[in-house]
């Protein structure tokens, strides 16, 4: 069977679940929208549809919304899931919108188990709390890390472990860390018969 092309997937899936929004980004590329609490029963049917048959998550990421005006909701963070066919050779990409209030999105490692990993990731940097996860915890940062670093409010913590932050603008000879000597780095000298520029000392 031949893959369908997005239009002929949005329809199929819009068609099968009312609640499920076929919509483009700003740069034209279609995508789903689907609520969160319709993911798990939309990603069994478009994993086990004759037509569809997404057997495979190519990858499972996310990004805040907060600075994205012409995203839905701007409150939240997008979980972005992109799906492929390896017998109709097809793609999807589905997104779900996680509230910062509540900032959760049901599991999908029992449906795609590559999801496990993915999600742990998006966890980790965006604070997704993946519902029925077997193991969620840290994957990027270390375990003691505190908040998730992706979201666009996040702070860097001043310090972490005695390894100072450095801030936008900082540098090393203005601001060391503590205990560090700045080390005088020499001149380096012109090799034998340049020709200074212009103005410069002979």
């Amino acid at each position: 069977m031949s893959a369908l092309a997005p239009a002929g997937i949005a329809a199929k899936v819009t068609t099968a679940f009312a609640d499920v929004q076929a919509k483009t980004t700003d740069n034209g590329q279609p995508f789903l929208l689907v609520p969160a609490a319709a993911l798990p029963a939309v990603a069994r049917f478009v994993r086990d549809d004759a037509t569809l048959r997404f057997d495979a998550v190519m990858d499972l990421t996310g990004y805040d919304a907060l600075k994205y005006p012409s995203t839905p909701s701007s409150d939240a963070i997008v979980v972005v899931y992109l799906l492929f066919s390896y017998q109709h050779r097809h793609k999807l990409t589905l997104k779900v919108l996680a509230p910062r209030s509540e900032c959760a999105v049901p599991t999908m490692s029992g449906i795609w188990p590559a999801a496990i990993y993915f999600e742990r990731e998006v966890w980790d940097l965006l604070g997704v709390h993946f519902s029925g996860h077997p193991s969620l915890r840290r994957i990027m940062c270390p375990e003691d890390w505190v908040g998730h670093a992706l979201r666009k409010d996040y702070r860097y913590p001043d310090d972490y472990h005695g390894v100072l932050h450095l801030r936008d603008g900082q540098h090393f000879e203005s601001s060391p860390p503590r205990g560090a000597v700045p080390v005088a780095v020499p001149p380096v000298a012109a090799p034998p018969g340049a020709v200074p520029p212009a103005g410069g000392a002979a």
